[in-house]
């Protein structure tokens, strides 16, 4: 890489843009724009000179094109390593364009608007943006590529220290960042046209699939526990890139190292514990609810989770479908629980809770699925699709083939057996009453054999 003399910056996403430009006037790097960004630039104070100056063209189409011209992206993918480009180059009067920072449209934030209409989200399709992005990419071996801003001080603290140059190694990661970036935009449009989108939309029939003819995943690694289900298996955390994070955005608040099994348990209990409007704890353990109990205070709902099975409830995973309070707290004391995960803690329930240093404490929001939720499930050679299943709880509609009809009271037990039984291995047996359940049998090969392990339970 020659040195930074000029830098093209086109950006949706603002943050830091002030103070990355002030860095790269500070190195004596002339800077080129376009629409918005110039105009924050210059109300920032920063230096910058219009894309249209630099092309001869005015931004024309409502700024549809604007950045598309021979002498933007000549003076981005001229190879430096070749005489007859430089020579080029200066024979057209290009001048070399040696840092690229583009962000693009918001467009998987404007489809995923209730609201959004059809035109609206089209017009979130980038069509400059990702052009500058791979062509920078592509060359990157004599251009540094920028589409994160959280990558500005790294860059500029790079620049600095190479007197206006980046390392090769650090030039590469960038435009691997770039092309990923570049990827999950397409991917997200691509989606969007198939699942229905649009006037013409081939999805628009009754008989349409309710999921997408192909569906594309990128996936960014949180963290990796020191083993998955078993020692000798290697493991790592993902997030959907550019989507919440985990569980709709998780923090832990304190505890040991998360383990693989933690948080497929975590996953689950959440879940469960969310299909309750009353104060709710779910506990669960290898992945199935051991007990769960509804009550006026959580702290008596977990009272009545607990009784179901105290011995499975050793080293469980807890789930609470609110705030955790004091009371709580103060109730598990005595139980050795290895995750805790509310959407919010009382400061009561965290200073309890702080004593267990090895206690795993997750904030986590409610879980409401939505409607482009997909199940996956690796299979050798591909995964397995389906929507979630969120049937609606609709017991008018239930049929009941005995003599005797159940009663209110017994039709309320039911309706609390079908929300923990959604979340039961099969052969599915849950016993309950209507505030906790009873006795679970889960996961065996005869629901025979179910049944009978709920029942020793509830006895």
């Amino acid at each position: 890489m020659m040195r930074a003399r000029r830098a093209l910056i086109s950006v949706f996403d603002k943050t830091g843009l002030a103070e990355f430009g002030r860095g790269l006037e500070a190195l004596g790097i002339e800077i080129v724009s376009t629409g918005g960004t110039l105009r924050h630039l210059h109300e920032k104070g920063v230096d910058a000179n219009a894309v249209s100056a630099v092309t001869g063209s005015p931004e024309i189409l409502g700024g549809r094109v604007k950045s598309l011209h021979p002498r933007i992206h000549g003076g981005i993918l001229a190879d430096r390593s070749k005489p007859e480009h430089l020579a080029e180059l200066k024979e057209q009067g290009i001048e070399p364009i040696d840092i690229v920072a583009v962000n693009l449209y918001p467009f998987a934030d404007t489809i995923a608007r209730p609201d959004v209409t059809f035109d609206e989200a089209l017009e979130m399709i980038d069509i400059g943006g990702p052009c500058m992005t791979r062509a920078a990419a592509k060359n990157h071996h004599g251009v540094a590529v920028v589409v994160d801003p959280s990558d500005y001080p790294a860059v500029l603290e790079a620049l600095g220290e190479g007197e206006g140059t980046l390392p090769a190694e650090m030039r590469r990661e960038l435009a691997l960042k770039a092309f990923r970036h570049t990827q999950a935009y397409d991917e997200a449009i691509v989606e969007w046209m198939e699942n229905g989108s649009g006037p013409s939309s081939a999805n628009d029939s009754e008989e349409a699939s309710a999921l997408p003819e192909s569906l594309s995943l990128e996936l960014v690694s949180e963290f990796e526990p020191r083993y998955g289900e078993n020692p000798h298996q290697a493991a790592a955390i993902y997030s959907t890139r550019g989507g919440p994070g985990l569980f709709g955005g998780f923090e832990k608040i304190q505890g040991k190292e998360l383990s693989w099994n933690n948080m497929l348990d975590a996953d689950a209990a959440r879940k469960l514990a969310s299909l309750f409007d009353l104060p709710t704890i779910a506990i669960l353990k290898h992945n199935n609810p051991c007990g769960v109990g509804s009550a006026a205070t959580l702290a008596e709902a977990y009272e009545l989770a607990l009784q179901c099975d105290p011995v499975s409830a050793f080293g469980s995973i807890v789930a609470v479908n609110g705030e955790a309070d004091g009371d709580l707290a103060e109730a598990m004391r005595e139980l050795f629980v290895e995750v805790v995960i509310a959407s919010s803690y009382s400061p009561e329930a965290l200073a309890i809770y702080g004593r267990k240093k090895n206690l795993r404490v997750l904030k986590a929001p409610l879980y409401s699925m939505k409607k482009s939720d997909i199940d996956l499930r690796g299979v050798d050679g591909g995964f397995l699709g389906q929507t979630p299943d969120g049937l609606a709880l609709d017991s008018s509609s239930w049929e009941c083939p005995t003599k005797r009809q159940p009663d209110e009271e017994e039709r309320r037990a039911l309706e609390f057996a079908w929300r923990v039984t959604r979340y039961v291995k099969s052969n599915a047996i849950v016993l309950t009453n209507a505030a906790q359940t009873i006795g679970v049998g889960a996961g065996q090969m005869s629901r025979v054999d179910s049944c009978r392990l709920a029942i020793d339970k509830a006895q």
